[in-house]
């Protein structure tokens, strides 16, 4: 559907391209957005903070719809080339916000990056995976539906959401193993970097390599190969719908991005379904009112199997 590393980068030339300061490649001929487009907006809060370990990022925010419930869920992964320093779970706060409008409860997760104490591997991952798992503590209270659940993640958190839905086919042996993770029926990458071994070799190492090798961790003896249950392609196919929508005036994560995920994955699944939004980038990816915003927001509520619905203030 046509919507139409050598060394990692130092941290700031991170924090500058997330703040919008640097623009990569040349400027389209119509203007996207930038970060302070987004980030200087007033900024939504949740209806709840619920801590799910003892460090400090170890929390998710619960958005929840007014009514009685049940309410369908979607679970959130933000970005940030991984690491806490470039970005933080309130980024998502305003996707969150406009779907809560519409009637959709939203778990937005935070965890651990590469750049903190216990985060890379495996605490990263197991952040993302206790943090999607807690939400079932809280769902009997909260009248969450967790029949359908989808998850949603930008930039970095495409990859984590991707990884959570493949997550189940994970063997014992592996430190991310969980015996009964959350069931995801549908896992949705906005501008996502699926593949990590991509993510780590020039030219598409658009977040350096120094952040996925400490994500990854090292190879040792009963662990010979990185990837294999930290990168999706390198895992089971996952029982999930994918979907992965990308934006081609994205300099982050560029629609051959995707085309090359889909190339790997579909010779031992079915095939991903991918969507490209023209005129637009990576941050209309997470922006209500853009365009990108509008595709993604019908297929999330295709997938938890209603019509559009209208936002209540």
């Amino acid at each position: 559907m046509n919507v139409r590393r050598g060394h990692g980068p130092p941290p700031t030339f991170l924090a500058l391209l997330l703040a919008g300061a640097l623009f990569l490649g040349a400027p389209p001929a119509w203007a996207v957005m930038n970060w302070p487009d987004l980030l200087g907006r007033p900024l939504p809060r949740a209806s709840v903070h619920i801590p799910y370990g003892s460090d400090p990022l170890q929390f998710a925010e619960l958005w929840l719809p007014a009514g009685p419930g049940p309410h369908p869920l979607v679970v959130m992964v933000h970005g940030g080339c991984w690491r806490a320093d470039v970005a933080k779970a309130s980024i998502m706060n305003y996707l969150a916000e406009d779907l809560r409008r519409r009637g959709v409860a939203v778990w937005n997760l935070e965890y651990r990056g590469v750049d903190r104490p216990g985060g890379g591997y495996p605490g990263t991952f197991l952040d993302v995976a206790d943090g999607a798992d807690a939400v079932r503590r809280v769902a009997r209270a909260r009248h969450l539906d967790l029949t359908r659940v989808v998850v949603v993640g930008h930039s970095a958190g495409g990859h984590l959401a991707l990884w959570l839905a493949a997550r189940g086919g994970l063997k014992p042996e592996s430190p991310l193993y969980r015996r009964h993770p959350l069931a995801i029926a549908t896992a949705i990458s906005l501008g996502g970097l699926p593949d990590l071994a991509a993510a780590m070799t020039p030219p598409t190492d658009t977040c350096g390599d120094e952040a996925p090798a400490r994500l990854v961790g090292e190879a040792k003896p009963g662990r010979p190969s990185v990837y294999a249950d930290t990168s999706p392609p390198e895992m089971a196919p996952p029982k999930a719908r994918v979907v992965l929508v990308n934006a081609d005036q994205d300099p982050i994560a560029p629609p051959g991005f995707a085309a090359a995920y889909v190339a790997r994955v579909s010779a031992r699944g079915p095939a991903p379904e991918t969507h490209v939004i023209t005129g637009e980038g990576h941050v209309e990816l997470i922006a209500p009112g853009s365009h990108a915003w509008e595709v993604e927001r019908g297929l999330i509520e295709a997938a938890l199997g209603r019509g559009p619905v209208s936002a209540k203030p």
